[in-house]
């Protein structure tokens, strides 16, 4: 039985007991004997468990006396200790005030001591440059390398020391002079040895340059000599395939630089100090010389071609790929690849050739879209035709604006959503114009043949298009969200200080960015302007911006304004052609109806006339044809009508009252309308008194049987033609005045 398991910090009885019986039933014990004879084991390991705690208590108890002696006697050691350190003390401070003298004296000393040391170094250093600059001649002539240089590196370091002696310049520049004599005689091997990869000799020169103050010059012969090498082998790349473009150049030409640097850095490795600085200047040097330069390349190719963006993209993948692969092999030397200056200067002469076209990105993605928007067909001769093409040129409108986006990422590595913004607005007004100008049309040949065609057909071809106004304002709002949330995932996280290159691979020293200096890309493609504009832009996205789409929302509100009126009006064509020539009907001014007894006949027993009764029945059917567009779910409807501001209606919910609002903006409507061309009849007799309650009141029918109410003024204009006149004077006071007159007027009431 393992009692061991009783020592874990993690100790589970359970699992104990368990393991325990499991054990025991493998070799055939009953349950019962098992726990027996486990609880007869545990009590013999509690006693032997206790014996033990019992004689450590007892050996614990008999050593306390002898613990406390020993504490005791520490304490009196530490006593003493304390005693002895404060007499030492006091024995220093006294050796301090009784030497105090003495040892300024020697301190004087020793710096006369230390100044006439330096003295004598700078008087040896003085005889030693007479003697060397004497002997450097005769060095010269045996053309011994080595003794050249130390009689160089000797003649350097007595210069140090007579910095201050009167032709200090003139000796500086003898030095200087005799320096580039050992240069230009080193020359010829030094390329020699670059160009055989002599490790031994190339190690050799690094050894004498540095002794003499001149590796930036030894640099300087490693960049020379393998920059015009990859310089020669892109000028055959391109006079080799004349027939071909940069766009077949580029990647041979990247292949090959790119295996140089693996090359170069493995040889650069047993060399230099630092290779891989030395080696990324080279490759940036490079990429800086080309003749033809691939920006002339470009130009070139884009005389011939028509399709400017799509050339752009396909070039800067090649490049892009090819950063891509320098990148990796740098991270494979360092992983500081952000604030290293030369890394930086790399990455811009890598996507320099793009910057000149990102600052045209904005104009040249302008005018594809307009090429694509002069494609979207949006009228026809035939009404229904017009209303099915604008629906199709939806998907077909932010089809190219995604297709734009895409270019802009591509292109830009999105540093290029500014201008991308500046584009689609432009883009998408056009469209606004063109849709505009298409409801114009549509209005027009409404106007022409409402009286051939249905007037229902063509309000539901009047909701198509309110339809389309909707997905219009959801594929915006989408956009929206799209744009912004593209801008703070690529740049949200980014500082982004302005460089002001003042060359084309040479970024602002100020610049602190902790970004890849390949990921970089506001610092690649822009400049300073476009860099804090943007900048601006990511302050406010990340503040309270919370759209980039403002004012196209405010034009495609207006449409969707627009489409609602002109369905409006389409719907509302019958009620007011019945209602053109109401004031003037012979009926109002009539004494009878065609008998003399019939003006003596209650208000019962008239029936509604014709013209509102085609009203009445105009209304009730409304419903029926709105059904199909707000039985089932529509947020392209529901988000138009939000911004279509129907005439005559209340604020309330749209999402759930479509056809209520709809309904009510027509009734209401119509209801106005009546009211209003009712205020017009010049002469009411009672008998036309009689007929216009009778009107009203099956008016007021249907709009209940709707689920409306008349307004506060038609109900009152309801009550004064149903008082008597004897009785007109006692009318509610709260009916405004100037309704009452128009009524007392009109029914001809005296005062």
């Amino acid at each position: 039985m393992d009692f061991s398991k009783f020592l874990d910090d993690n100790f589970e009885v359970k699992d104990w007991v368990n393991n325990a019986f499991e054990s025991q039933r493998e070799s055939g014990t009953s349950v019962d004997q098992c726990a027996t004879t486990m609880v007869m084991k545990l009590q013999m390991f509690i006693q032997e468990v206790n014996n033990v705690l019992e004689e450590t208590s007892q050996q614990a108890v008999l050593n306390l006396p002898r613990v406390l002696r020993e504490v005791e006697a520490i304490k009196q050691e530490s006593l003493l200790l304390q005693d002895q350190m404060k007499m030492v003390k006091q024995d220093i401070k006294k050796v301090e005030q009784e030497t105090s003298a003495s040892m300024q004296k020697l301190l004087e000393i020793d710096t006369i001591k230390s100044r006439m040391q330096a003295l004598s170094s700078a008087l040896k250093e003085a005889d030693n440059w007479t003697t060397l600059s004497a002997d450097i001649e005769n060095v010269f002539q045996s053309q011994d390398i080595h003794m050249i240089t130390d009689k160089l590196a000797g003649m350097q370091q007595s210069l140090i020391m007579l910095k201050d002696v009167p032709d200090y310049d003139e000796r500086c520049q003898r030095l200087e002079t005799l320096k580039d004599r050992l240069e230009a005689m080193l020359s010829p091997q030094l390329i020699a040895a670059f160009n055989s990869k002599s490790t031994d000799l190339a190690q050799m020169y690094v050894k004498i340059f540095t002794d003499i103050n001149r590796l930036t010059a030894l640099h300087q012969y490693f960049h020379k000599c393998h920059k015009n090498q990859m310089l020669q082998s892109w000028k055959t790349i391109v006079e080799t395939n004349v027939d071909d473009t940069i766009i077949d150049w580029l990647p041979e030409f990247y292949d090959n630089l790119l295996s140089t640097w693996h090359d170069q850095m493995k040889w650069a490795s047993q060399v230099f100090k630092e290779p891989l600085q030395l080696v990324v200047t080279m490759v940036t040097e490079v990429l800086n010389s080309m003749d033809p330069s691939i920006s002339s390349c470009i130009d070139s190719l884009l005389q011939q071609k028509t399709d400017t963006l799509q050339i752009l993209i396909d070039i800067k993948q090649v490049s892009e790929r090819f950063a891509k692969s320098l990148e990796t092999a740098i991270e494979a030397h360092t992983h500081d690849t952000t604030g290293q200056p030369y890394i930086r200067h790399l990455a811009l002469a890598v996507y320099f050739p793009f910057r000149s076209y990102i600052k045209q990105y904005g104009q040249l993605e302008q005018k594809r879209l307009s090429n694509e928007l002069d494609n979207i067909n949006m009228d026809e001769s035939d009404i229904v035709d017009s209303v099915r093409v604008i629906g199709e040129s939806v998907s077909k409108l932010f089809q190219h604006v995604k297709q734009a986006q895409e270019r802009c990422i591509l292109l830009t590595d999105g540093s290029g959503f500014i201008s991308l913004m500046t584009a689609l607005q432009t883009y998408l007004e056009s469209y606004c114009k063109e849709f505009h100008r298409v409801l114009v049309n549509l209005r027009e040949k409404c106007r022409e043949g409402i009286t051939d065609q249905d007037e229902w057909s063509l309000f539901q071809n009047s909701l198509r298009i309110i339809n389309t106004c909707g997905e219009l304002i959801l594929h915006l709002n989408e956009l929206d969200d799209t744009l912004i949330s593209e801008i703070i995932h690529l740049f949200g996280k980014q500082h982004l200080p302005p460089v002001s290159p003042t060359s084309p691979w040479q970024p602002n020293k100020q610049s602190s960015s902790s970004v890849n200096a390949f990921h970089d890309f506001p610092a690649l493609f822009l400049d300073e302007e476009d860099q804090t504009k943007l900048q601006d832009l990511v302050i406010q996205l990340k503040g309270d911006l919370s759209s980039v789409l403002e004012d196209l929302k405010s034009r495609f509100y207006r449409l969707s304004e627009t489409s609602h009126k002109l369905t409006y009006d389409i719907v509302f064509t019958l009620p007011r052609n019945q209602l053109r020539l109401f004031s003037e009907m012979e009926i109002w001014s009539s004494k009878s109806s065609g008998s003399a007894l019939t003006a003596d006949l209650p208000t019962f027993s008239l029936t509604p006339l014709e013209y509102i009764t085609q009203i009445g029945q105009y209304l009730m059917t409304l419903p029926q044809h709105l059904e199909p567009y707000t039985t089932q779910d529509n947020p392209a409807l529901v988000v138009a009508l939000k911004h279509g501001k129907l005439p005559h209606t209340q604020k309330q919910d749209v999402s759930e009252h479509v056809a209520d609002i709809w309904l009510e903006s027509v009734a209401m409507g119509t209801m106005y309308l009546y009211k209003d061309e009712i205020l017009k009849i010049n002469d009411l007799s009672p008998h036309g008194n009689k007929q216009l309650i009778t009107d009203i009141s099956y008016f007021c029918n249907v709009l209940d049987d709707l689920g409306l109410h008349p307004s506060q003024e038609m109900t009152s204009l309801l009550e004064l033609l149903k008082v008597t006149p004897d009785k007109y004077d006692n009318v509610d006071s709260t009916i405004p005045e100037t309704l009452v007159s128009l009524v007392r007027k009109m029914r001809n009431i005296s005062l």
